[in-house]
């Protein structure tokens, strides 16, 4: 029988690149689905931009309250942001934005999107020495580039963006549930 026009769905012994014993278009299903199931986590950005949603808190607690709410609601929302305005601000330096897509791109092979441990020369690596490893490499690379500052700023932008947005944005009654979610309540231990 013929196979001519097919898709192969598994890699062959004799050929292919292997990503930790799967074939590149399993790796790239695996990753679509877990972009997509990230995304899914996303809220909608007209809730996020709802004017009417907007109020002073009336005191520095509710304030507490109200980001530490909308830190867990909109968690994915922000995170867009962020990289938006890191991204933006990388525009006007290409070597920069280069060399932090390179990086983004081996931050999610090598980190995020990793089904099994990574095995360096017949040897597990643990995933702190993977993060430290990557987070060490990504910091060097772009302090070569020359962009430290812009990054910094843009960082800091993006944050003070997130936070006055969070403080700001008046949570729904269910954003308790939410932040349980993501927040563990730190129970009070007797003392002796």
């Amino acid at each position: 029988m013929s196979k001519y026009g097919t898709i192969p769905t598994s890699s062959s012994a004799g050929g292919g690149v292997s990503l930790g014993g799967a074939s590149p278009l399993d790796f790239i299903s695996r990753a679509k689905a877990r972009g997509a199931s990230a995304l899914a986590t996303r809220r909608p950005w007209r809730e996020l931009a709802d004017v009417h949603a907007v109020g002073l808190p009336p005191s520095l607690g509710d304030a507490y309250l109200r980001v530490r709410a909308n830190l867990a609601h909109f968690a994915m929302n922000y995170a867009i942001v962020v990289l938006v305005v890191v991204f933006l601000s990388l525009l006007w330096h290409p070597v920069s934005l280069i060399v932090f897509l390179v990086c983004m791109l081996a931050w999610l092979v090598l980190y995020f999107l990793r089904d099994e441990p990574l095995v360096l020369f017949g040897r597990v690596v643990a995933d702190g020495y993977v993060l430290a490893a990557l987070a060490v490499i990504t910091l060097g690379l772009l302090l070569l580039t020359d962009a430290t500052a812009n990054i910094l700023s843009s960082l800091s932008i993006g944050l003070v963006l997130v936070l006055l947005h969070a403080a700001l944005h008046k949570a729904d009654d269910n954003a308790a549930d939410e932040v349980d979610r993501w927040y563990a309540p730190v129970s009070q231990q007797p003392s002796h």
